[in-house]
Formats: structure tokens, sequence, C-alpha cells
């Protein structure tokens, strides 16, 4: 009996184009986010091959995640009418602790939300949510952390790719570009400048071990 369960959720999924579900393979344990450089996240967005609509969709979904630094279940729960591809804004209606707030996103990013967004009304999808199956249905938040892994693997990067991971890597980006904390922190609609802290100590030391070298020596 439980083997047929788990075959009838397993054709569900391949019907969806989701992945099986499996235990976490971190066992519970959680790990530093490793920020990718600039080379690697554009390795990875164009990792899925653009060719077939999944594709199409899986480099929107990274482009929404690390382009405008938005978390895996903000990411899944967008919809169509929350991105505003003119003004490069996305309407965030109920992030952590179920805050609104409108986050930016870059040209390049949004160049790839609204090819999805044209490949979409091509299929006549009608589902509610923008990032979504060729059915129209919700995308599992365990496929995407699968195909961001696979996608890493394709792009040759060797470290470990996550949603939050991209988060994070926004955030670094964003400082490194002469955004001030406050900013970051209304970007990814963190409640503590202390919670932004801690997302921007990932560059800290490079930028600090940067300074030490390049400051005039008192010996």
């Amino acid at each position: 009996m439980v083997y047929y369960r788990f075959v009838r959720k397993a054709e569900h999924f391949f019907r969806n184009g989701q992945n099986v579900p499996r235990p976490p393979t971190n066992s519970g344990k959680k790990f530093p986010s490793e920020i990718l450089t600039a080379e690697e996240a554009r390795s990875l967005l164009y990792a899925p091959n653009e060719r077939p609509s999944t594709g199409l969709r899986n480099r929107a979904i990274i482009a929404v995640m690390y382009g405008a630094g938005l978390r895996l279940a903000e990411s899944l729960a967008l919809k169509p009418s929350d991105v505003n591809l003119d003004a490069s804004e996305i309407r965030v209606l109920h992030g952590k602790g179920d805050k609104s707030r409108t986050a930016g996103i870059d040209v390049g990013a949004i160049v790839h939300i609204a090819r999805w967004i044209d490949r979409r009304k091509a299929l006549h999808i009608s589902g509610r949510v923008l990032l979504c199956t060729l059915e129209g249905g919700p995308l599992s938040p365990r496929y995407v952390r699968s195909m961001l892994v696979r996608m890493a693997t394709r792009a040759g990067i060797d470290k470990r790719v996550h949603p939050h991971g991209l988060r994070h890597t926004h955030a670094v980006e964003l400082e490194l570009d002469g955004f001030t904390v406050t900013e970051i922190q209304q970007q990814l609609g963190h409640s503590h400048l202390n919670t932004t802290a801690v997302y921007l100590n990932h560059h800290s030391p490079s930028a600090r071990i940067a300074k030490i070298r390049n400051r005039r020596s008192q010996l």
C-alpha cells in the first residue's frame, strides 16, 4: 500500500514538472550561504535551456530571486499583476511576518521575467501564480531547490547554490554598488538592521583584507 501511494505521488510530481520529494540531505543542519560572483550568477541564470517553456520559466525564477532578492516563498507566491515591467518593480504582498513591500529589480533580470510572461500568455496558462507549472499549478519549493542544484552543476559552479544564497548574493552586490544598509534592509524586507548586517558580513573579510593590504604601512 505504501509503495502504491509513493508511485501515485511520483506520477503527480512528474506530470507537473516537479521532482519527487526526497528527505533533506542536510539532516537539519544549517550551512553558511556561499556568495556567487557576478560571473557565476550569470552562468547560473543562463544554465536553463530557454527553448523548452520550463527552461524559460526557470530562468525567470532565478532572475526573481537573484535580481530582486526575494525569498523562495515570496517568489512562488507572486501573481502576474505583482510585477510592473515598465517600472522594474515587484510587489510582495505577504512577505515574512505578513509584511508587504515593493522591491526593485534590475533591467537585465526583468527581461527574463518578461519573456516568461509572454510565453505564459502564448501557452494560455491561466493559473493564479506567475511562476507556475505548465498546467498553471503552483511549483513545489523542493523542485526549485533541486533545479538550482542541477543548474549549478550544469554551469560548473563548485558552490552550494540554494534560494537563500541568491538572496545573500543580491544583498552583497547592492552593498558593493553603494547602496546603504537601510536601503538594502528595505529591499530585502528585514525588520531589523542586524539581520541585514549578517547578510553583508559575507564580503567583509575580502574587503577588509584588501583595505589592510593597501593601507600605508607604519613599519
